[in-house]
């Protein structure tokens, strides 16, 4: 698990720098082949480049240790991560359709040979960056996933549009490709930022069958039934689970040793980051009352 976190970092970090070295070629060059669509393009990824950075930081401060302030640690400043880039995506995405829109009223042609060079470079810088991302298990790095291949896909539109333009002068293709990819970048998006607000809001992990859960642990000998069952997620990928289990026929403490060890076998391939269970007896009444 440690492993894999380390590199969410640096694959942030990598993410981060090919990013804004880009973006900065991106500006200059859009100047020099006198390309408004480059150049705001540019613009666009130098919002990436703050998202992409502030993601890395998050990511970073994730993997503190919990302490008086923050008792299970600093896991959700990942998850905060997350749903500022979807915000922040969404946004340019708006950004850039209303740029494609103005470009259908009022349409302009770019040097061809330039965006040709540009989109070849684009492709490349934002696809390797995409695919180190790619296998991303945190919701952080799923967004920021996102966040490259909709650069991807731009670079790629503005591939097959320079080429077209070198036999072909249209000044409305550009527009309508940047219209139907940030359309479905947009959808996308919206869908990653639902699933980040429902674990922001405690929703159950969608990874983790609740009702199969409670079965096993309802199957072992002894165990009458279970209230106060809950289930969430810090990150969306380390998952926290609690419960009361009521108890029935206790012969003595061998036979609660043995139901605690049943049910820890019953929780451990759900690799769940912390899990409390909170053990009652038939005699005994619920504090927090049953439900």
């Amino acid at each position: 698990m440690s492993h894999q976190h380390h590199h969410s970092g640096s694959n942030l970090q990598l993410a981060f720098f090919l990013n804004l070295g880009f973006t900065v070629l991106e500006f200059f060059g859009g100047l020099y082949v006198n390309s408004v669509a480059i150049i705001s393009d540019a613009i666009h990824d130098l919002g990436d480049s703050l998202s992409l950075g502030l993601s890395w930081y998050l990511d970073r401060k994730s993997k503190q240790g919990a302490n008086s302030t923050f008792s299970f640690g600093y896991a959700r400043f990942s998850l905060l991560g997350a749903l500022i880039n979807s915000l922040v995506l969404i946004a340019g995405s708006v950004f850039v359709i209303r740029e494609a829109v103005q470009r259908l009223f009022e349409p302009e042609l770019s040097d061809a040979t330039g965006m040709l060079v540009f989109a070849l470079i684009g492709v490349a810088v934002n696809g390797y960056a995409a695919w180190k991302l790619s296998s991303g298990k945190s919701m952080n790095e799923r967004v920021v996933s996102w966040h490259l291949l909709e650069d991807v896909l731009g670079w790629v539109a503005v591939l097959v549009v320079a080429i077209i333009l070198q036999f072909y002068q249209t000044p409305y293709l550009d527009p309508a490709l940047s219209l139907f990819i940030t359309a479905y970048i947009l959808w996308n998006v919206i869908r990653r930022l639902r699933e980040t607000l429902m674990l922001f809001l405690q929703g159950a992990p969608k990874d983790v069958n609740l009702q199969s859960l409670q079965d096993k642990l309802l199957s072992i000998p002894n165990v009458a039934s279970l209230h106060h069952t809950h289930i969430w997620s810090l990150d969306g990928e380390r998952h926290v689970f609690t419960t009361h289990v009521k108890l029935e026929e206790i012969q003595g403490l061998a036979t609660l040793l043995r139901i605690k060890q049943q049910m820890k076998a019953a929780l451990k391939p759900y690799g769940f980051a912390h899990y409390t269970i909170e053990v009652e007896l038939s005699a005994e009444d619920c504090a927090l009352g049953e439900y």
